[in-house]
């Protein structure tokens, strides 16, 4: 059992933690708590390391299941509560912390493709992840400029989408536009847009380009949309955030999906 907060295994962690670049050149993240490691358990994603605490975990009925199924993982080391606490970004841990290697990148398929332009929120992004893994898109391409999808607050945020989607990052646009070269249209979320986004008939293949939160669409994401779309609204804001926004029209995508156009 490790006992010590400066103990090798807990530096890594923070160390990957804190450094976007360490995260890109090991290729690895880092996960918090038990739902999380329990979905990457459930998604056989690769587990490099696991440092939990024995006594949190078997304080609740998922937490004495999880740990059933690490103390028989390899790379999976018992530690103590305050191992835990120092490894740990979160103000309560709940008694385990992994990391995992990025998960690969899935073959294209056809289907709803959403590409970030800059979005800068940890929380809108893994909000959007959330919502594209629910509504079955089938990957996610992030413009370069958006916030790494890998960082501890967007991964908390997705509560598992990394595990279920094809994600690819640092893309430049002409890549992007590349990979949506098969969609019929790119749809482009612009407030003050004249076409509604229940207007786009998302039955088609499609992507949906969701931009900076301060900016908007920047001049390259604008080269490539077909289509400008908005989200009408009766109240005095003047718009939605990101996370929101690509919330309600990937919703309104899958709904067009499962049900058709008319609904």
């Amino acid at each position: 059992m490790i006992t010590s907060t400066t103990n090798a295994h807990v530096k890594n962690i923070r160390a990957l933690a804190g450094d976007r670049k360490l995260r890109r050149s090991e290729q690895l993240f880092v996960l918090e708590g038990v739902r999380l490691v329990a979905d990457a358990l459930a998604s056989e994603a690769n587990l490099r390391l696991v440092l939990y605490a024995p006594e949190q975990l078997a304080t609740t009925e998922v937490g004495t299941a999880l740990l059933t199924r690490l103390q028989a993982l390899p790379h999976s080391i018992a530690a103590t509560p305050t191992v835990i606490a120092a490894a740990a970004e979160t103000v309560q841990p709940q008694g385990v912390v992994a990391l995992a290697s990025w998960p690969q990148v899935l073959p294209s398929q056809r289907g709803i493709v959403l590409a970030l332009d800059v979005v800068q929120d940890p929380g809108n992004l893994g909000t959007l992840l959330r919502s594209a893994e629910a509504c079955g898109v089938v990957q996610v391409l992030c413009a370069r400029g958006t916030t790494d999808v890998y960082s501890p607050k967007v991964v908390r945020a997705g509560m598992g989408a990394h595990f279920r989607l094809s994600i690819t990052q640092d893309m430049e646009w002409h890549e992007i536009g590349q990979a949506c070269a098969a969609v019929d249209h790119i749809y482009a979320s612009v407030a003050g847009a004249t076409m509604p986004y229940y207007a786009a008939d998302w039955r088609q293949p499609s992507a949906l380009i969701i931009s900076n939160e301060a900016n908007g669409l920047s001049d390259e994401a604008a080269a490539y949309a077909t289509r400008q779309v908005s989200i009408p609204m009766r109240g005095t804001a003047e718009s939605l955030n990101a996370g929101v926004a690509g919330s309600v029209i990937l919703f309104e995508a899958l709904r067009q999906r499962t049900t058709g156009r008319g609904g």
